[in-house]
């Protein structure tokens, strides 16, 4: 999977201010879902800066997962890095899409000026997954005992599920390994007080030379949706007149 994932574009409706913002959504959610253009699009297109909202595959408006090989860690980047073009953007990743974020600003054909962690886990909770019993769940088969993976089996059973397990095999193949490497650009971390998923973002945060960590209101969904944390956004972006 090296070609560009379908992403929906919207134009400036000023002068340029500032690079593309690539907005990369979670897991089991969608563009649509995470990057609700009177909430994103919109305003920054106001504050002069072009979106280009990610479909990440398995997803709503994204390609299927026929076989998790097609989807590894390094086949997604490389399709991402594609999404971004050669030109300098800022990258605003959240939860899964925070995950490929790290990754994506260190990307050799990637420039990326600005980037954006939400709601990221320093854990690896793919590897952990019971693929065997989640694929015969979403077959009709009985719920799989371990607590994640009926998570995980829960949320993919909302979508195209044997895409989304194929994505979860795929990128589990690769784990994240932060100590592998960390983003060398300016960094805002955010995360939800509540939010339980992303326990330990301090520690990536940490490992990051310069990185900015906040912490906003809300759990792992209602930080996302809250004003705070797009605030602080738009703000490290320099797009406050989006705000």
């Amino acid at each position: 999977m090296t070609t560009a994932f379908p992403v929906t574009r919207t134009l400036s409706s000023r002068p340029a201010a500032g690079p593309p913002v690539v907005l990369i959504h979670g897991f089991a959610s969608s563009a649509a879902a995470d990057w609700p253009a009177e909430c994103w699009a919109d305003p920054l297109a106001a504050a002069g800066r072009e979106t280009i909202v990610v479909h990440l595959p398995g997803h709503a408006g994204g390609p299927k997962v026929a076989e998790a090989g097609e989807a590894t860690t390094a086949r997604v980047v490389d399709a991402l890095a594609e999404c971004a073009g050669a030109e300098e953007v800022d990258v605003v990743g959240y939860s899964l899409g925070a995950r490929l974020a790290w990754e994506l600003a260190r990307h050799p054909r990637t420039s990326v000026r600005r980037l954006v962690l939400g709601g990221l886990s320093p854990r690896e909770p793919f590897a952990a997954v019971d693929l065997a019993a989640a694929r015969a769940a979403v077959r009709g088969g009985p719920s799989p005992a371990d607590p994640l993976t009926g998570a995980i089996t829960a949320m993919a059973s909302a979508g195209d599920a044997e895409s989304l397990l194929n994505l979860v095999e795929g990128l589990a193949a690769e784990p994240f390994d932060p100590s592998a490497g960390v983003p060398a650009v300016p960094t805002l971390f955010l995360a939800g007080r509540e939010d339980l998923m992303a326990h330990g973002i301090e520690e990536l945060a940490a490992q990051v030379p310069g990185a900015r960590m906040r912490h906003v209101a809300g759990d792992h969904r209602g930080a996302l949706v809250g004003v705070e944390l797009r605030e602080a956004v738009l703000d490290f972006l320099g797009a406050p007149d989006a705000a």
